[in-house]
């Protein structure tokens, strides 16, 4: 599977592609630069992201797990930049508890592209599963101008 590593002002992430599709993206450095056209497209889509120049990801993407969790990963995929929605409203929406949203959130594999970071709690901010946890969930969205509700 070919990985290509991508500076930003939330870290250093690597991306993970197979078959022409986005299949991962994790924190850290993976010190790979693999050569691939879906890979160069994500770079170069994260980074005008980084750079406050793209709203909204096109990038083909497969998500290899339950129909559950796709679910959750479409409607979190919905939220448009610069608004949040709740795990309640999500899953009132799907038809499922709560709390499943939220361990479907936290095993999100794409995080930032499929943007869990959008989904807050009933009563304001909670965890982030990406590095920095919490702190690198309210810099995201201060970066999508959804950051306001913190002041």
């Amino acid at each position: 599977m070919p990985v290509r590593d991508v500076d930003t002002q939330f870290g250093t992430l690597h991306v993970t592609a197979q078959d022409g599709a986005i299949i991962g993206l994790n924190w850290g450095k993976s010190g790979r630069r693999d050569a691939s056209d879906i890979l160069d497209k994500a770079v170069a889509q994260l980074q005008a992201y980084d750079a406050g120049e793209l709203q909204a990801f096109d990038l083909p993407l497969r998500i290899d797990a339950s129909e559950f969790q796709r679910d959750v990963c479409d409607a979190m995929s919905a939220i448009p930049f610069g608004y949040t929605r709740t795990y309640g409203e999500i899953a009132k929406d799907i038809g499922v508890p709560a709390q499943a949203i939220g361990q479907a959130c936290g095993a999100n594999p794409i995080p930032i592209i499929v943007p869990c970071h959008r989904v807050m709690g009933a009563k304001g901010l909670t965890g982030f599963s990406g590095a920095g946890g919490v702190e690198t969930k309210v810099a995201l969205l201060r970066h999508e101008g959804a950051g306001s509700f913190l002041i």
